[in-house]
């Protein structure tokens, strides 16, 4: 299991209240209220129906909380678990109609989160004896980079920059605008603070060449191919971080790894990983038609 720090309630807590005010509109749940009996409790088991990483049981926990303050979770599988298809996770007890309510918004954010987790855990396991490590993007669902970046980290991978105002990143279209990349790579360093880093994306050999000439932090290797990442390492020579971005599969990341870089970059783990199927199961007593706890 990997050790990952939580989410600071002040921030995951507007994230599920918002959900809700998404999926339950003016408060009612029209179908649980009118099918189920107003007293009635439950215990509902969160499982998993494939393997894969937990992460996102905090937002879960708040989206029944929010809805039912009385509702009790318990956590069997912590965030950064491996499960296995069939596992519990976790539990919840309570007023069936509150469970019922915060379902769909909880299994939402864990189904989704663990998915990014699942998919990040894969690609660490797949450049496992290499020093790279995986780094995720901004390429994030707006309003979730908080949570997906965590869900990267709860599968073993890092965080990449969380916006445009905490490194810089000098990109093609940057460097078109300034002109060339000497005049990007000085304009940025003339304005950089001692804290912030600078990093510049390069597509050749030959903008590599100039970006190390002229001093940078970081080398982002654009869409190159397995031998020009081998070179490009190599230019660099330990004097700036090397990360190797597009392309990146499980399947190709162990040869991209072993070109010796030092980050493998990669955005489809938070924009486009499928989630972890994850239900909300209740045993039933078919005689008395009650859920039981």
């Amino acid at each position: 299991m990997k050790s990952i720090s939580p989410l600071p309630s002040f921030v995951i807590e507007p994230i599920a209240r918002l959900a809700l005010l998404e999926d339950l509109g003016r408060g009612s749940d029209l179908t649980s209220d009118a099918v189920v009996p107003p007293d009635s409790t439950a215990t509902l088991a969160l499982r998993a129906r494939q393997p894969g990483i937990v992460a996102g049981l905090d937002l879960a926990a708040f989206a029944f909380l929010l809805v039912e303050s009385t509702i009790d979770m318990e956590i069997l599988r912590s965030d950064g678990s491996d499960v296995a298809a069939g596992e519990t996770i976790a539990s919840v007890s309570g007023p069936a109609r509150a469970l019922l309510a915060a379902e769909r918004t909880a299994l939402n954010f864990l189904c989704h989160l663990s998915g990014i987790a699942t998919a990040t855990a894969a690609i660490v396991e797949a450049v496992r004896g290499h020093k790279a490590k995986v780094a995720c993007t901004r390429k994030t669902t707006p309003g979730l980079r908080a949570l997906e970046k965590y869900a990267v980290r709860a599968g073993g991978g890092a965080n990449h920059r969380f916006g445009l105002d905490d490194a810089m990143l000098i990109k093609d279209n940057h460097i078109a605008i300034a002109g060339d990349i000497r005049t990007a790579i000085e304009r940025a360093r003339a304005a950089a603070g001692h804290m912030v880093k600078v990093e510049v994306e390069v597509d050749t050999l030959e903008q590599l060449d100039i970006a190390l000439a002229t001093g940078v932090d970081a080398v982002l290797l654009d869409n190159m191919s397995v031998e020009q990442l081998a070179q490009a390492v190599t230019m660099v020579g330990g004097r700036a971080i090397t990360e190797a971005s597009g392309g990146v599969t499980v399947q190709t990341a162990p040869a991209i790894a072993a070109t010796g870089v030092d980050l493998i970059s990669v955005g489809w783990i938070t924009h486009s990983a499928p989630i972890l199927d994850i239900g909300l199961d209740a045993a039933v007593d078919m005689n008395r038609n009650k859920l039981l706890n």
